[in-house]
């Protein structure tokens, strides 16, 4: 035991200076440390069952969201099928472009398929697994200083978080650099305990993995990891700065060493730099995916300009401020605990009082509040691009601050307050808890039922946005946890506890002592009872959400957990933009996008009802990106992809705005579908002559052809098709040296900024080469400009 741990336990007996007895420390008397190694019976298992109930969730059925983001399960095959595209993060294998993030969670990924060969599972497996394993840590780090319950709590109300849920069964970067952050909470906690510079270095190390993983969202939490250890590490000041600061250096070699070496390399030897104007890593991780997600000021994104109370960028910004991560799109996601853990947080503060700073039981609620409050306002403020499943990142902190928060007060409630070292007990002559302290616990069961109370209405108000969804557990949440919150309030008021202690008339000591127990007994048993009913029905909304998550397909760029909610996504990823808007601000002339939810009939300008051939947000209202010779700026005949000017039946992408069912015009900005097996006939005859079997705009639609095919696919102008990868000048190098077969139209947008070049090459193509219709998609054969 270190010495920490002495100082933050219960004292023991032993006998005083004087010889006399010791002073006896009731049973219940709370510690502000549960030391591992003591754990009850039950615990093991318990963990176990809560381990396997989480995989079975993250697992079941996980094949049917099939690639899930195409986006970034296609750059993993192309990791699986060379070293320099592993390495970069490629999203093809002959390396045009990178993906617009770190490439960490793509070599989990890439390593997957090498071993298990490409399919939905070796890519949605290792995301599960990560799941599982988020849980186990955080009931390992929270019980390390709390207890089992308390970590079974927060495991549990993790593995049950809607957005948790969903981002373990999807490929996005999120599973990853949760773990990771967990990890690193971890050992600062173990840091913590005996001032150990070894564990700080580690948490150092795992931040940078972080970062490696999804860039700076992984230092959020560093300022709190590393002012929760200047506080309370058991060390002097000199020493905790040291130790910070070689931590510091961990960080910035773990993931610096990556950034050093891309920088380094010549342009000409590696793939462009995705999510970049200017071919600069530097440039991506400081703008694109840095600043410009606080400021909204990202070139060549399709997203950004928030604005407080107001949506500026539609799904990909919304509305900022205090309340975000509770409205229409967010709140289902992640908040369905958030007031409780915010409430737990300033009741365990509270309950820490004025401990000395070494205290672990305050140390850890700063660290889980810590996190939550930063990354939490954060989210809320941040105007550039934001998607609701960014907010798994918070689900950690809310299941560690609700499992602490619960037991340190259920112990307070019987608990009297523990004497100081040489003074007497805080109980009366007869053995008493004296009223004063017996009113303060009672303080603690009504924030309990507090908590009960306003988890109970706050589930109502969420399920209540979904109307039409289970609508009988509604009611049935709220009534269940009002009932309990009152009930326990009732039960554990000092006059109803003290009841059955009372002392037996004329003296009887042996009727008093038998009806004392009896009574206390009967309470204990209903209050427990009544407490476990209260907080069955408080997850009982989140875990209906999380099985429905688990039971949905997820596929695309934007998922969403949950079922469909009244003014936001529904399930499976199919987001629209509401109220018709634009990503960037600008509205469609006429309302929304045909088959997108929440605006009018209105079109694109230049398809189908449209105007004079002009796309929102192009020079000079040119065509969009992909779209070369269709008609009045169309795409093919007509000027659409597939039938009534959308792409995929009745002009939206699939049926009703979702993932279609046949090739059509294939993909778009936000999702990838897969190409017919005429369309993967084609694209795979010769393929073994040319660098790239087609070239299309955008990461997304690109990404569907090369899984289908196995073959590169090159993704002009990256995710967005602003980037300037390649240059015209450079495609046509490539058409010339015959490195290139077939240019396929649809796919990409582009607004706020960027590059020109997707559209430039777009025109040239149509000018300069026979089209032809293949399953509904506009095709160019580019061999015809080969040169030699």
């Amino acid at each position: 035991m270190d010495r920490t741990e002495s100082l933050l336990t219960a004292p023991t007996g032993g006998p005083s200076a004087t010889g006399s007895a010791p002073t006896p420390v009731p049973e219940s008397a709370p510690t502000t440390a549960e030391p591992p190694g003591r754990d009850p019976r039950w615990a093991r298992p318990a963990l176990v069952g809560l381990l396997v109930a989480t995989g079975l969730l993250y697992l079941w059925g996980l094949g049917a969201s099939g690639w899930g983001n195409a986006f970034y399960s296609a750059a993993a095959q192309a990791g699986s099928e060379s070293w320099q595209a592993f390495f970069y993060g490629s999203s093809d294998a002959a390396n045009s472009i990178t993906v617009d993030k770190t490439p960490a969670s793509l070599w989990l990924m890439a390593l997957s398929i090498r071993v298990f060969g490409l399919s939905s599972w070796s890519i949605l497996v290792p995301q599960a697994l990560l799941g599982v394993a988020s849980v186990a840590v955080l009931h390992a780090t929270v019980r390390r200083w709390y207890g089992p319950t308390a970590g079974l709590l927060a495991g549990a109300v993790l593995a049950l978080t809607p957005v948790a849920t969903l981002m373990y069964r999807f490929n996005n970067p999120d599973a990853l650099l949760v773990f990771l952050l967990l990890a690193a909470a971890y050992a600062t906690v173990r840091a913590v305990e005996t001032a150990s510079t070894r564990w700080l270095a580690l948490a150092g190390v795992l931040v940078g993995l972080g970062f490696l993983t999804k860039m700076l969202q992984a230092f959020l939490v560093i300022p709190v990891f590393a002012a929760v250890y200047l506080l309370a590490a058991p060390t002097g000041l000199g020493r905790r700065i040291r130790q910070l600061l070689l931590a510091g250096l961990a960080v910035l070699v773990s993931a610096g060493w990556w950034v050093a070496v891309v920088e380094l390399v010549p342009a000409s030897a590696r793939p462009y730099i995705g999510g970049s104007q200017h071919n600069s890593i530097l440039e991506l991780t400081l703008g694109y995916n840095g600043l410009g997600r606080i400021t909204g000021d990202e070139v060549g994104s399709v997203g950004g300009g928030g604005r407080p109370g107001g949506g500026g960028g539609g799904p990909f910004s919304g509305r900022t401020g205090l309340l975000r991560m509770f409205d229409t799109e967010v709140g289902g996601q992640i908040s369905w605990l958030l007031p409780a853990a915010l409430i737990l947080l300033v009741a365990g503060v509270w309950l820490a009082g004025r401990a000395a700073r070494t205290d672990r039981r305050r140390a850890g609620l700063l660290l889980w509040g810590g996190w939550l409050l930063v990354t939490g306002l954060i989210f809320s403020f941040m105007s550039g691009i934001f998607h609701a499943y960014y907010t798994v990142a918070l689900a950690p902190a809310v299941g560690a601050l609700v499992g602490i928060g619960v037991t340190q007060l259920w112990r307070a409630r019987t608990a009297p307050t523990r004497p100081a070292a040489g003074h007497p007990p805080a109980t009366t002559p007869a053995g008493r808890v004296p009223a004063r302290n017996r009113w303060r616990g009672y303080a603690a069961t009504l924030v309990l039922a507090g908590v009960l109370a306003v988890t109970a209405w706050w589930s109502w108000r969420l399920l209540g946005r979904s109307p039409d969804w289970q609508p009988w557990l509604r009611p049935a949440v709220l009534a269940t946890g009002l009932t309990a919150a009152v009930i326990l309030a009732l039960l554990d008021l000092p006059v109803v506890k003290g009841f059955g202690s009372a002392r037996a008339p004329h003296g009887d000591a042996n009727s008093s002592v038998s009806s004392g127990r009896a009574g206390r007994w009967w309470t204990r048993g209903v209050v427990t009872g009544v407490a476990a009913l209260g907080m069955a029905a408080g997850v009982a909304g989140p875990a209906a959400y999380a099985v429905q998550t688990a039971a949905t397909p997820h596929t695309g760029s934007i998922p969403s957990a949950g079922p469909d909610v009244v003014g936001g996504f529904g399930p499976g990823g199919r987001g629209g933009f509401p109220g018709g808007r634009m990503p960037g601000g600008g509205e469609f002339p006429g309302g929304a996008f045909p088959g997108f939810p929440g605006g009018g009939n209105g079109r694109f300008p230049g398809f189908p009802g449209g105007q004079n051939g002009a796309f929102p947000g192009f020079p000079d209202g040119g065509q969009a990106p992909g779209t070369p010779g269709g008609q009045d700026g169309g795409t093919g005949q007509d000027g659409g992809t597939g039938q009534d000017g959308g792409t995929g039946p009745n002009g939206g992408t699939g049926q009703d705005g979702g993932r279609g069912q046949r090739g059509g015009g294939m993909g778009g900005l936000l999702d990838a579908r897969e190409p017919s097996a005429e369309m993967t006939a084609l694209l795979k005859a010769d393929a073994e002559d040319y660098t790239w079997v087609a070239a299309t705009i955008g990461s997304n639609n690109a990404s569907g052809y090369q899984l289908a095919t196995g073959e590169p696919v090159m993704p002009i102008g990256g995710f967005n098709g602003s980037d300037p990868s390649p240059t015209l000048a450079e495609f046509q190098r490539y058409v010339a040296d015959g490195r290139i077969h077939w240019f396929l139209g649809g796919g990409g947008f582009r607004a706020n900024g960027g590059s020109s070049a997707s559209t430039e090459i777009a025109a040239w193509v149509a000018e300069n080469f026979t089209a032809t219709t293949v399953d509904g998609v506009t095709v160019y054969d580019l061999s015809s400009g080969k040169q030699g």
